[in-house]
């Protein structure tokens, strides 16, 4: 029996979080990064009522660190790694129960472009922490590249998945049947390009997001400016062409820069925890919106919204630093 990857929104028996800890990675924003991090750690442990946080620290001097930011609960894990984009280092865990494996895709550093030692090996690591059966699978495939809605609907773009910097010699169709054989992913939604200025080449965590079965979740352009509304247009374009999905509307931050260069920002990178969902913000005038729109969603949640203008400095935000642990 094929063993299928559950959706978000499905019970959690813990989740992995990454930590920053190199300093050249972080344009001098790591502190505000590490600051970011440890809040959104704390509205998931969420007191010690929403699932148990596993913080990955790479050594002791940044356990000290992280211990000063996080709250009483908050359990710290020492382990060798690379960078803190656990979504696409991880492991992604299959089934349910008693039946849960977990699957180590082979991971190329977003085709080549920032290679740091530990990347590869992390996935392994966590899986034996979890005491997890693992299979591992000789195509580059990185979590953030993927969402489902839990009965086998995947939604992802062509940007990443079929980018000649991942898997060049796989077709389509190849891709297709080593979802399903995976992750027991048995329907596709092609979506086109990922956002402008994300670097990992389109990365469907940043766009699309299910929020249900068979409900998936789509940004609206923020006014002229907006450096997204073209990809927007085009994705509402796909899924409506696509058919049998509903189309939820979600603010878009808008146009948001880092640095003077238009910055990867996204509500869409939203984590959904036992208890909380946790809604990246960016200091402008949507965040709100944003988190009220989501808490209609997930209305058995609490929507919280957490400072992510420093996590996303090192090219992600809080979707993208880790992954969970089904129950």
């Amino acid at each position: 029996m094929t063993l299928r990857m559950p959706a978000e929104w499905a019970p959690h028996d813990a989740v992995w979080i990454g930590f920053p800890h190199m300093v050249d990675e972080w344009s001098g924003q790591i502190d505000v990064a590490r600051r970011d991090v440890a809040a959104f750690a704390n509205a998931v442990h969420d007191g010690g009522r929403g699932e148990t946080v596993h913080l990955l620290v790479r050594d002791h001097d940044n356990a000290d660190i992280a211990e000063a930011l996080v709250d009483e609960g908050v359990q710290l894990f020492v382990a060798p790694f690379g960078d803190i984009w656990l979504r696409d280092t991880g492991p992604i865990i299959v089934g349910t129960h008693a039946q849960r494996e977990a699957r180590n895709f082979e991971f190329n550093w977003w085709g080549n472009k920032f290679v740091m030692p530990g990347d590869r090996e992390v996935g392994a690591i966590l899986a034996a922490q979890a005491n997890l059966p693992t299979q591992h699978l000789d195509w580059v495939l990185e979590g953030g590249g993927i969402d489902v809605d839990g009965t086998g609907l995947c939604v992802t773009t062509e940007e990443c998945l079929l980018n000649s910097n991942r898997n060049p010699t796989l077709t389509r169709e190849d891709i297709a049947v080593r979802l399903h054989e995976s992750l027991g992913i048995d329907r596709i939604l092609w979506l086109g390009n990922g956002l402008v200025g994300d670097h990992t080449d389109g990365h469907v965590d940043n766009l699309a997001r299910f929020v249900g079965e068979g409900r998936l979740a789509l940004p609206v352009a923020a006014g002229e400016d907006d450096p997204n509304a073209h990809v927007y247009a085009d994705a509402r374009a796909r899924t409506a062409a696509f058919g049998g999905i509903e189309i939820v509307d979600l603010p878009s931050p808008g146009r948001v820069e880092i640095g003077g260069e238009i910055a990867a920002a996204s509500y869409m990178n939203f984590y959904i925890g036992n208890t909380t969902v946790v809604v990246p913000t960016y200091g402008v005038a949507n965040d709100q919106a944003a988190v009220d729109a989501l808490a209609a969603l997930f209305p058995n949640r609490r929507a919280v919204g957490v400072p992510a203008r420093g996590i996303i400095v090192g090219g992600g935000s809080f979707h993208c630093s880790s992954q969970q642990l089904p129950a």
